[in-house]
């Protein structure tokens, strides 16, 4: 069965970070590709926010975590435990938001929408609040973009909880969501990133040689500082290589690295914003990058050795756990250590392939397809297709 071809789906993101609006983008993309005849529309809630409230909730979040990291650690694992509930704080903090997102309110009452899927829990939050007082009956559905949920995903009434882990699955459910509104999808990421790719011709379309290694640094959710201590740290290894180093629309960052001339024997390009990241993590030897969800499905799709720098305490520290405890990640510690640990992983063939051969056990490059396979059934019968997902390994597998 079908859903109605005139279906309204609203998809419901937050632009704290990039990793919630590309998650939001795969779901939409896949929508479209199964359903074409669905009335899809993709939208930031921040963009529908006051500017006070959407410098707090974006910039200043991305602000706490580059200058107070383990102050931010803390104050996300307070708020991931048990606690007594306050329903005047939690009722005060919803009606914050609301207040500072009336235009948000208006485009849930715009159209009769048939589904909302969520890939933030910020409008998740409130469309659950509103649901509790009888203000609005539109079902919602929440994909979770991280290796491990938070508690501030689980929001009810919910009717789906797409998650990217079992671990994630049984944490879920000891929440208190039972086990037929959860499916282990995996985190959804870019069709693009799943398409089988061919290195060689990679390296011709990227103007690559293929030489010597390529090492990959991706700079989202660095300041500038940071990243070029790491470039210069990874500058000042012995073997030659190419380094490229991707800054996304960070225009400051790109000069300043542009500017940079790699001591010899070295390569080094510096890219802005760049829509071949999935042929560039083809190609790569290394890949250095934080471990953001999104960030880290692409990398484990192309199958590509990671090497994980200052994961931020919190969401990123469990997401580095869940990679090492699987063994498709290794960690940077001190920088100071980086130039010896990046030296010894390229000087160690065996070990770089274990690491390709444990990020593609993990990978789930269909996690977009798999979830909108689920959300139309949900349209076309009221319930979501809940066969089994793949299984994953026991954590350290082979």
């Amino acid at each position: 069965m079908e859903p109605s071809p005139a279906a309204r789906i609203l998809i419901l993101s937050a632009s704290v970070g990039g990793g919630h609006l590309r998650a939001a983008e795969a779901v939409e993309l896949a929508l479209r590709e199964l359903a074409p005849g669905c009335a899809i529309e993709n939208r930031d809630v921040l963009s529908l926010a006051s500017k006070a409230f959407r410098r707090l909730y974006g910039k200043g979040y991305l602000d706490f975590a580059n200058r107070a990291p383990h102050l931010l650690g803390f104050v996300y694992d307070v708020l991931d435990r048990p606690s007594p509930k306050d329903p005047a704080a939690a009722a005060l903090r919803v009606a914050l938001e609301k207040q500072n997102l009336k235009p948000f309110l208006k485009l849930l009452q715009a159209k009769p929408w048939d589904l909302v899927i969520n890939t933030h829990f910020l409008p998740a939050e409130i469309i659950a609040s509103l649901r509790r007082r009888g203000k609005t009956s539109l079902p919602q559905m929440t994909v979770v973009t991280d290796f491990m949920a938070h508690r501030l995903w689980v929001q009810e009434p919910c009717e789906h909880y797409f998650l990217a882990t079992s671990e994630c699955a049984a944490y879920v459910r000891a929440l208190g969501v039972s086990a037929e509104r959860i499916a282990v999808t995996g985190i959804p990421i870019h069709p693009a990133f799943g398409r089988p790719v061919r290195r060689g011709p990679c390296l011709q379309a990227l103007g690559c040689r293929g030489e010597r290694p390529i090492v990959l640094l991706l700079s989202g959710g660095f300041g500038v500082g940071p990243v070029e201590s790491i470039l210069a740290s990874v500058l000042a290894i012995s073997r030659p290589i190419e380094a490229v180093v991707v800054c996304g629309r960070n225009a400051r960052l790109e000069r300043r690295l542009a500017a940079l001339a790699p001591p010899s024997p070295h390569r080094l390009r510096v890219l802005g914003y760049t829509s071949e990241l999935d042929r560039w993590l083809a190609v790569a030897d290394l890949v250095i990058s934080k471990p953001g969800g999104l960030t880290s499905s692409e990398i484990l799709a192309r199958g590509t050795p990671f090497a994980i720098v200052n994961p931020i305490p919190g969401q990123e520290s469990r997401n580095a756990d869940y990679l090492l405890e699987n063994g498709a990640a290794v960690k940077i510690g001190p920088l100071a250590t980086l130039t010896w640990k990046i030296e010894r992983l390229l000087a160690d063939p065996p070990r770089l392939s274990r690491l390709k051969r444990q990020a593609k056990r993990l990978a789930r490059p269909e996690a977009a397809f798999d979830i909108a396979r689920r959300v139309l059934a949900f349209l076309a019968t009221g319930r979501a297709a809940n066969a089994p997902a793949a299984p994953e390994e026991p954590p350290g597998g082979r």
